[in-house]
């Protein structure tokens, strides 16, 4: 079944799964000895010589321990996990953006990977591969039945080493081979344009590093384009989230100066924090603490009209964490019009720890590294994002004739053992879940009668066929908006219980 929805992948993130959000938050040891579960850990000790003893071959003791480790991790909630060393890089590269690959963002087709856009000046970008070509080989292996994660894989390496991609281009009905050397890639997070006479779009992808330096040079070009824009549209959907100070930054860059963003509570004094419209609070770098002297604030460079332009913010279920952020807190100072659908609902923060014998930058970690939850974000108006999300202040459907398969996507609330909000007891959304039933009903027998033809698919985003962005030029020219007949707020949770 979900071969056949449109699957979006980036060369650029691999096969991490899920929004990699991290704030930078001192781990503080609590002398615990006097509440040590001694007869558990005896148990434990027991368990873990009967299984050495037992088991019907020898098991690696070393194995044991760790899976015992991740096990206990990862029982907390669906985000926190033991990380083994090897993956720790991969884990920094969701947050830098940096990669070494080929540069290409990418989706399936019939079993096929299809490059989306090549980035520019990347090894792909060079190369001349073009929006819409089809990869039916990565070296000498073969794409059709690799997931796309696998496709990533395979294309991925050492910087300076080759890879041979086979190329099919509909448009000259040929195919052929591409040579391509490896290279370290600063993935595009920013993309913006006019997309009329006054109206400018701003889609940010996901909050890395370089989004903020990305996020002005682009405001830039548009307000260059046009000096009096009218309107602008903040695209955060399907936006997974990723560096908390990247967010902090953009909504900073439409926000009076000092006010707050957002704020985190947690069991540790270090987890307890309020971010501001600063730039002490969003000029460090993600995972290398806070700098004897700032650099040169980038919002600086900002048109003095992105303070007061009117604008809306574009948002769905794939609006996650850092996104979930800068559309809370615009929502809250009324600063922008929220549209679309309910957001994704992760709001927790996770702490990456290096378990070497000493602190490590997480980019610099020698051994394995957990990421756990340390607190939950919360909005300028102390509203929780955990689990519920952020409710539009206008709901929109996927196109003109409804929604296609949003009832489907996962929301934090979905996920087993999801971190509950923090603000009342949650109440089970049985609406939701029938709601999800019926779509997937509909969904499998659309597919069955579509038999080998791929089922209808979301115009790209920021196109002339998409139709929440036309509903949000429609809001920002005070004409008549579309608004969803059939989606409703997901059920409030219990606000009388004391938080």
């Amino acid at each position: 079944m979900g071969s056949k929805l449109k699957v979006a992948g980036w060369v650029t993130l691999g096969a991490v799964a899920g929004a990699l959000t991290t704030m930078q938050l001192q781990a503080t040891a609590r002398n615990t000895a006097s509440q040590f579960p001694l007869e558990e850990i005896q148990q434990l000790s027991n368990v873990f010589e009967l299984v050495k003893s037992t088991y019907v071959v020898p098991v690696d003791e070393k194995k044991l321990i760790t899976d015992a480790i991740g096990g206990m991790v990862a029982g907390l909630d669906p985000h926190s996990q033991y990380i083994e060393q090897k993956s720790v890089k991969e884990f920094s590269e969701g947050i830098t953006g940096r990669f070494v690959g080929v540069g290409i963002e990418i989706g399936m087709e019939d079993g096929l990977v299809k490059v989306i856009t090549p980035i520019e000046g990347s090894p792909a970008f060079k190369a001349g591969i073009k929006s819409g070509d089809l990869i039916t080989k990565v070296d000498d292996t073969q794409v059709k039945g690799l997931t796309v994660e696998q496709a990533v894989k395979k294309m991925r390496g050492e910087p300076n080493t080759k890879v041979v991609l086979t190329i099919f281009r509909k448009s000259e009905s040929r195919s052929f081979t591409v040579p391509i050397v490896r290279a370290e890639i600063q993935a595009q997070s920013v993309r913006a344009k006019v997309v009329e006479p006054g109206y400018a779009w701003v889609q940010v992808r996901q909050f890395q590093d370089k989004t903020v330096e990305d996020f002005v040079r682009k405001v830039d070009e548009v307000y260059k384009q046009d000096p009096n824009l009218k309107g602008l549209v903040l695209d955060l959907r399907n936006d997974p989230g990723g560096s908390v100070v990247a967010s902090v930054a953009i909504a900073s860059a439409f926000l009076p100066p000092d006010v707050v963003v957002v704020s985190t509570k947690g069991q540790l004094a270090s987890s307890k924090s309020v971010l501001k419209a600063t730039p002490k609070d969003y000029l460090y770098y993600e995972g290398r603490g806070l700098l004897r002297a700032l650099p040169p604030d980038p919002l600086r460079r900002l048109p003095a009209g992105i303070k007061t332009v009117p604008m809306v913010v574009l948002v769905n279920e794939g609006s996650a964490s850092a996104s979930e952020i800068v559309a809370g807190a615009l929502q809250d100072h009324k600063r922008a019009v929220v549209m679309g659908a309910q957001t994704f609902g992760k709001g927790s923060v996770q702490t990456l720890i290096c378990l070497g014998p000493e602190p490590q930058r997480i980019d610099r970690c020698p051994s394995a590294a957990i990421k756990i939850t340390t607190a939950r974000y919360y909005t300028p108006a102390d509203r929780s994002i955990q689990a519920k999300g952020i409710v539009p202040d206008i709901m929109l459907d996927e196109t003109a004739e409804g929604p296609l398969y949003s009832a489907l996507r996962t929301r934090e609330a979905d996920l087993d053992k999801h971190l509950q909000s923090g603000q009342g007891e949650e109440e089970k959304d049985l609406a939701r879940e029938k709601a999800r039933e019926e779509a997937r009903k509909r969904y499998e027998e659309e597919a069955a009668k579509a038999g080998k033809s791929p089922l209808k698919q979301p115009p790209e985003l920021g196109s002339p066929e998409d139709f929440p962005l036309m509903q949000a030029l429609n809001q920002l020219k005070n004409k008549p908006v579309q608004v969803s007949k059939t989606a409703t707020e997901r059920k409030p949770e219990d606000a009388t219980t004391s938080q």
